[in-house]
C-alpha cells in the first residue's frame, strides 16, 4: 500500500511534486557531516586548552567520528531502503542536531568524544539518504542536475570547513563550530516535514541483524587502524586487528549468502557485485577519495614548511575549493556532453593541476600555485557526481539506499585509507629535523602517490562500458535491475 505523500518505484518517471523545495533539504544532510569533518582540525589547539586534554583526546575527536561513521553507512542507508528515507533522514537530523548540541556544551574530553561519536552514528542515518531519494524522488532528465548540486554541496562545505572554523574559533569560541548547527538543523527538520517525499522498497523486511554486525566488526577491524595505527605507532594488536578484517569480510560474506538462501532479505545484495559498472565504480570511488590525504599533506607543508597561520593555511585552499564549487555546478552539462568519459577528462584535469602544484612546491613555478590548484579543484567537482552517478545510477532503485550507504562508506574507507598510507609516506620522507627543503620534497613525493592513483582511476574509466553513460547521464533505462 503506498500513503499519501509516499513515492514508490513505478511512480519514478514522473518525480516527486515537491522535489527542488525537499532537495536543499536532502542537500543539508549531505552538508552537515562534510562540514563537521573538516571544521573541527582548526579548532583542536583551542579544544585541548579549554578541556585540559591530551594529544590523543583530540585526535580521538576527529576519529571517533570518522571511523563511526565510516562503519555504519550502510547499515543507515539500508534501514531507509527498509522503513522509509524520510523518516530515517528525519530521525538522523534530530539525532545529529542534539549531538551537535552536546558537543557545544561539553565539560570534559570524555563527553566530547561522545558527543562526536554520536554525531557519527547519527550522520549515518541522515546521509546515506540523500543520494536515495534524489535516485528515487526525480526523474531521469533531472538526475544529472540534482547530482551536481549534491557535488557542489561537498564543495560548500570543504569552503565553509576551511575558513568558518577559523573565523569562529577566533571571533567567538569553539564551541560555536558544533553550537551552529543547531540552527542548521532545525530548519533541515521542518523542510523534510513539510516537502520531503516519503520513499522505500517495495518489500518492508525484517534487518538483518546478523549483517549489521559481522560488517560492522569488518569495516571496524579495517577503519579504526587505518585511521589510528600510525600515531599510535602500529603496536601488535592493531597490526592483528587490520589482519583479522578479510577474515571477517568474508565471514559477513558467507553469512549473507546462507541467509539469502534462507529466504531472507540480506543487509547487502551480493547480486550488485556482478555489474561490472557499478564494481568499476566502487574501485574508482576509493582510489579517487584517497586524495583526502591531500588536504592533510598540503597543511603540512603550509604550515610546517612555510610556517602559515592555520587561518591563512585554509586560505590557501580556496582556489582548489572555489574550483571544485564551480565546476560540480557545471558537472551535468560536463556529463551530457561528454557521457562516460567525464570522468576521464575530470581525473585527466586533476593530474594535470596536480602536477602543477608539485611544480610550484619545487620552487620551479612558484606563482603558478593558484592555477593548479584550481585546475586540480575543477577537476574534483567533475569527477564527485559522475562517480556517484556510475556506483548509483545502474542499480535497481530497492537498492538504492543500499548503494548510497556503500558508495559514501567507500569514500571515507578510502580517505581513512589515504591518510594513512599516504600520510605515512609524506611522514616518512621528512627525516628527523625537516628544513623547508625536506617538507617541499616530501609533500611533493606524497602527492605524486594521490596522482598514480588518480591515473591508475582514469586508465579504469577508460574500460567503462559504453551503457556506463547512462549511469553518469541519468535516462529513463535506470530503472532497469542490475
Amino acid at each position: 500500500m503506498v500513503t499519501q505523500g509516499e513515492v514508490r518505484e513505478a511512480e519514478g518517471p514522473a518525480g516527486a511534486p515537491r522535489r527542488w523545495l525537499a532537495l536543499p533539504v536532502l542537500l543539508t544532510g549531505a552538508f552537515l557531516p562534510v562540514l563537521d569533518f573538516n571544521v573541527v582540525n582548526l579548532a583542536l589547539p583551542a579544544i585541548r586548552r579549554s578541556l585540559g586534554a591530551s594529544a590523543s583526546d583530540v585526535q580521538f575527536v576527529i576519529s571517533a567520528y570518522a571511523a563511526t561513521y565510516a562503519v555504519f553507512l550502510i547499515t543507515g542507508g539500508r534501514l531507509g531502503d527498509l522503513y522509509g528515507r524520510k523518516a530515517i533522514f528525519m530521525i538522523g537530523v534530530t539525532g545529529f542536531t542534539l549531538a551537535s548540541l552536546l558537543c557545544g556544551v561539553a565539560w570534559s574530553p570524555a563527553v566530547l568524544i561522545a558527543g562526536r561519536i554520536l554525531q557519527g552514528v547519527t550522520a549515518t542515518a541522515m546521509a546515506p539518504q540523500v543520494l536515495a531519494s534524489i535516485r528515487v524522488l526525480f526523474p531521469a532528465a533531472e538526475q544529472g542536475r540534482a547530482l551536481a548540486l549534491y557535488g557542489a554541496t561537498f564543495g560548500l562545505a570543504n569552503i565553509c570547513g576551511q575558513v568558518l572554523g577559523g573565523v569562529l574559533v577566533s571571533s567567538l569560541a569553539w564551541q560555536a563550530i558544533f553550537l551552529v548547527n543547531v540552527p542548521i538543523g532545525l530548519a533541515a527538520l521542518v523542510g523534510s516535514a513539510l516537502f520531503l517525499a516519503d520513499s522505500r522498497a517495495p518489500r518492508a523486511q525484517k534487518v538483518d541483524f546478523g549483517g549489521v554486525a559481522l560488517l560492522s566488526l569488518a569495516l571496524g577491524l579495517l577503519v579504526y587502524p587505518l585511521i589510528e595505527g600510525r600515531e599510535m605507532q602500529w603496536p601488535i594488536w592493531m597490526t592483528a586487528m587490520l589482519l583479522a578484517s578479510p577474515l571477517a569480510l568474508f565471514a559477513f560474506v558467507r553469512f549473507e549468502m546462507r541467509f539469502a538462501a534462507r529466504g531472507g532479505d540480506p543487509l547487502v545484495a551480493l547480486s550488485l557485485f556482478r555489474n561490472r559498472t557499478f564494481v568499476a565504480g566502487l574501485i574508482m570511488a576509493l582510489a579517487f577519495y584517497m586524495l583526502s590525504s591531500f588536504y592533510l599533506t598540503f597543511a603540512v607543508y603550509l604550515q610546517s614548511g612555510l610556517h602559515f597561520s592555520p587561518l591563512k593555511a585554509g586560505m590557501a585552499m580556496l582556489p582548489f575549493a572555489v574550483g571544485y564549487f564551480a565546476s560540480s555546478l557545471a558537472s551535468a552539462s560536463v556529463a551530457r556532453r561528454f557521457g562516460a568519459r567525464a570522468l576521464t577528462l575530470g581525473f585527466t584535469l586533476q593530474i594535470l593541476g596536480f602536477g602543477v602544484v608539485m611544480l610550484a612546491a619545487n620552487a620551479a613555478f612558484p606563482q603558478s600555485l593558484t592555477m593548479g590548484l584550481a585546475i586540480a579543484g575543477s577537476g574534483f567537482g567533475i569527477v564527485m557526481p559522475s562517480v556517484v552517478g556510475t556506483v548509483i545510477g545502474g542499480v535497481d532503485q530497492r537498492y538504492a539506499g543500499l548503494a548510497s550507504g556503500m558508495v559514501i562508506s567507500t569514500f571515507q574507507i578510502g580517505a581513512a585509507l589515504g591518510v594513512a598510507v599516504v600520510g605515512g609516506v609524506l611522514y616518512g620522507a621528512l627525516g628527523v629535523r625537516p628544513d623547508l627543503a625536506a617538507y617541499a620534497h616530501a609533500f611533493t613525493l606524497a602527492l605524486g602517490c594521490n596522482v598514480a592513483l588518480l591515473a591508475a582511476a582514469g586508465l579504469l574509466s577508460l574500460w567503462l562500458p559504453r551503457q556506463a553513460r547512462a549511469a553518469t547521464v541519468p535516462s529513463p533505462t535506470l530503472g532497469r535491475r542490475a
